[in-house]
């Protein structure tokens, strides 16, 4: 017969005089819940890539001013990952996908999710429904529309329902990289990485230099029962792609 789960067993926590004993809030049980089912059910496994932005900063620092007094945003690194990722997926169908029991579900849409910190501490996760299908300027705005309104707490159930794959951006908090937990029933999710200075190789004609480049790292978490090395590596490599062929004279 097969073998039964075995149940963790809590470990008595001694409480000390001085010591506060706080319950979580509902949502912090909910997301515990799910860290722990995630874990249990997905078997996690990271590639790392690191990705040379310098060219994203240059252009941003350039066109942000303007792009904030036209199209009335301001202009995040965000929807810049996003596009990358949404073109990645399209490339690679076989991470925008769900496990059901023993079959897959190929899903139609490319939903992200967008995984952002509420003013409590928790986490919430709203979708950029087909966000393949968006442009700069409307993946700038469902990111500050969404971002915006996690924080003031105003988001509709409709908001962080039918994401298909998952970023969550570690680099806000100083990370370099990280390895983060799949946002169940998906297959993937990606963390990206602060964006530091630091002395690259760079390759010419007359020979190898050494500069200063704008680099972070992409770190891509998989669930291994349905994704391979093959394709959990060759997605978040197309998605470093993407990123370092970024044209630095492109119009927004």
């Amino acid at each position: 017969s097969a073998p039964q789960a075995t149940q963790p067993i809590a470990t008595p926590v001694s409480v000390n005089g001085g010591d506060e004993i706080v319950e979580m809030d509902r949502m912090r049980k909910l997301i515990s819940g799910y860290m722990v089912a995630s874990v249990q059910t997905s078997a996690h496994v990271q590639s790392f890539i690191e990705v040379d932005v310098t060219n994203i900063v240059k252009w941003r620092d350039k066109v942000k001013t303007a792009f904030e007094k036209r199209e009335g945003e301001k202009l995040t690194f965000t929807p810049i990952f996003m596009e990358a990722v949404a073109k990645a997926l399209r490339d690679f169908p076989g991470m925008n996908i769900s496990v059901d029991g023993d079959y897959i579900i190929k899903r139609k849409n490319i939903n992200l999710g967008m995984a952002a910190a509420l003013p409590n501490g928790n986490l919430i996760v709203p979708v950029i429904k087909n966000a393949d299908q968006l442009n700069l300027v409307g993946m700038a705005k469902a990111v500050n529309d969404l971002g915006n309104r996690a924080k003031a707490g105003k988001l509709k159930p409709d908001d962080t329902q039918g994401g298909t794959y998952t970023v969550t951006n570690v680099g806000t908090f100083g990370s370099v990289f990280g390895t983060p937990i799949i946002n169940q029933p998906q297959v993937g999710i990606l963390a990206l990485g602060a964006i530091r200075k630091v002395p690259a190789v760079i390759e010419t004609p007359e020979g190898d230099f050494i500069g200063i480049r704008q680099k972070m790292f992409l770190s891509h978490s998989y669930d291994h029962r349905v994704v391979d090395g093959a394709l959990g590596g060759s997605f978040v490599k197309r998605v470093a792609e993407y990123l370092e062929a970024f044209d630095a004279n492109r119009e927004y």
